[in-house]
């Protein structure tokens, strides 16, 4: 896992620095400066060839690269020999200077243009922009959103993406139509496309099946057809959208926890479903419930050994019914609930071969990202719904050729945006992210959809472009700063004043580097 893990990484950041530094190099050579090496990676070289004046190297360290140009160090002009000062970037002029150093960021731009170009013309393969569990008390609920919602329309305009929902919501989202259970419904929002984020990236699409047990622990799909099972109907979306006067089916299932697919995993049994009418009752957890069903999430697929759970005798197939003497429907509600006990032994209810029984056990406590969570040492045996995919239709040349660079520039703002929030501590540094965090991202991008893999390498090459121009020195913008500052003195930075100017860049860029690794660090390990 690791193994594949830092393939894709190295997969995803690759492209990257490969053309930032081609970048450099194009423009560099355009202008007659030889280049010494073309680096990919730092430290020592893997490996290496030379062709012409330029030796070429793949280096151990993926995290960037580098174009070593001759007579690139202002402070070392004077050593370089007459006759050589014409391949030497420090004896060309301003204008030829900027844009061998704008090409790096320049060549980032225009990478991720070219993808979103290609995704638009080529048609994109994406998983549904569904919204995941809901808590009745949320922002979202108000606004009249539900549980496995998926997001179709932002202002009246088609989306497909979370960037799509991110440029129509630019200044606020207005409206928003999502499909519910075969229907298509509007909503009011007004909030910005920022806010939202903020909300919809605390409700992942991890949708529990409608598959329930009994007390005996056999299992049944629930449907609110006679004639077959609703398989796009999750259990989170019908407990939020259920009316009570709607009747329920039952068809008893077979598990195979090996299978891929759905119907690989539930093999549905020739006995006829079984009809449940629960007018009496509001909720659809109480309801099922009192008719002696419990979610399959309740369900115990493994207990750790020497746990609190299995020293007292909880087993594998036991389905968890209560909570020191509380019913609990969800395993989620169980783990909150948990948490909320003074006392040091709590009471599990389970049911286990048709029969009630009750174990005392005394939770464990850890330490988990500063907080104490009190375990007993079970898996959930819930099973959930796979993403569904769409395929977007590929749009003509002129229209993608169009939209690209609208979309380019969107995410360069947004970038900016993002950039200026931080400096104004609108947002806080812990959402800095660095290696690690990139490599988290592209690996779960990668395994939903190479479309996502993509549009992230995007984001990623415009943030890496925007970084680059900031007036650091030892960054892009630094260089290309020195350069503005020869403009408006009519000459080149004091030695003394580059010397001092390079050591502060290089402690922000070590001091960000730092503050990027702690985060990843306290938000891995």
């Amino acid at each position: 896992m690791y193994l594949e893990n830092f393939g894709i990484f190295v997969l995803f950041l690759g492209p990257l620095v490969f053309f930032h530094e081609l970048g450099h190099f194009f423009f560099a050579r355009l202008f007659g400066v030889r280049v010494e090496v073309f680096s990919i990676g730092f430290g020592p070289k893997l490996f290496k060839f030379k062709r012409g004046d330029t030796q070429y190297a793949v280096s151990l360290i993926p995290l960037g690269g580098y174009v070593k140009m001759f007579g690139d160090d202002p402070l070392n002009k004077d050593s370089i020999p007459q006759e050589e000062r014409k391949y030497s970037f420090t004896f060309k002029n301003k204008w030829q200077r900027f844009w061998i150093v704008m090409g790096g960021p320049l060549a980032n731009f225009v990478m991720a243009y070219v993808i979103f170009f290609t995704l638009l013309v080529s048609g994109e393969r994406l998983p549904e922009l569904k919204i995941g569990v809901i808590p009745d008390k949320s922002g979202f609920y108000e606004f009249g959103l539900r549980s496995g919602d998926i997001i179709k329309k932002v202002n009246g305009t088609d989306v497909f993406n979370p960037t799509d929902i991110l440029l129509e919501g630019d200044d606020l989202i207005k409206t928003m139509t999502v499909g519910r259970r075969g229907k298509d419904l509007t909503v009011t929002l007004n909030v910005t496309g920022e806010t939202f984020f903020g909300e919809f990236s605390k409700y992942p699409p991890t949708l529990r099946f409608p598959l329930v047990y009994n007390s005996k622990g056999e299992s049944f799909l629930i449907s609110l057809q006679n004639e077959n099972i609703n398989w796009s109907l999750s259990y989170d979306q019908l407990e939020q959208t259920w009316d009570s006067a709607e009747p329920l089916f039952l068809f008893p299932v077979t598990i195979n926890e090996s299978g891929k697919t759905r119907e690989e995993i539930f093999e549905v049994q020739d006995k006829p479903s079984t009809k449940l009418n629960l007018g009496a009752y509001s909720k659809l957890d109480v309801a099922l419930t009192e008719n002696g069903f419990k979610t399959s999430d309740l369900g115990i697929k493994k207990v750790n050994k020497k746990s609190p759970a299995d020293q007292v005798g909880l087993k594998e197939k036991d389905i968890i019914i209560g909570l020191n003497g509380e019913r609990v429907f969800s395993f989620e509600s169980l783990r909150n609930n948990l948490q909320k006990i003074k006392k040091e032994t709590v009471e599990i209810k389970v049911w286990r071969d048709g029969n009630e029984k009750s174990f005392m056990l005394t939770p464990e406590v850890r330490n988990i990202e500063g907080s104490a969570v009190k375990l007993i040492g079970v898996y959930s045996a819930g099973i959930f719904q796979p993403l569904n995919y769409i395929n977007t239709k590929p749009k003509g040349f002129g229209e993608a050729f169009l939209s690209s660079f609208g979309r380019t520039w969107d995410t360069i703002s947004k970038t900016l945006e993002g950039f200026k929030k931080l400096i104004t501590a609108e947002v806080s540094f812990k959402t800095i992210g660095g290696p690690l965090a990139i490599g988290k991202v592209a690996s779960d991008s990668f395994h939903t959809s190479l479309s996502y893999f993509f549009q992230l390498m995007a984001l990623i090459s415009v943030n890496l472009g925007v970084i680059n121009l900031f007036p650091i020195p030892v960054l892009d913008g630094g260089h290309i700063l020195f350069i503005l500052l020869e403009v408006i003195n009519g000459g080149p930075v004091s030695r003394r004043k580059m010397e001092i100017a390079q050591q502060v860049g290089l402690s922000l860029l070590l001091l960000l580097m730092f503050g990027a690794l702690f985060n990843d660090f306290t938000r891995f390990f």
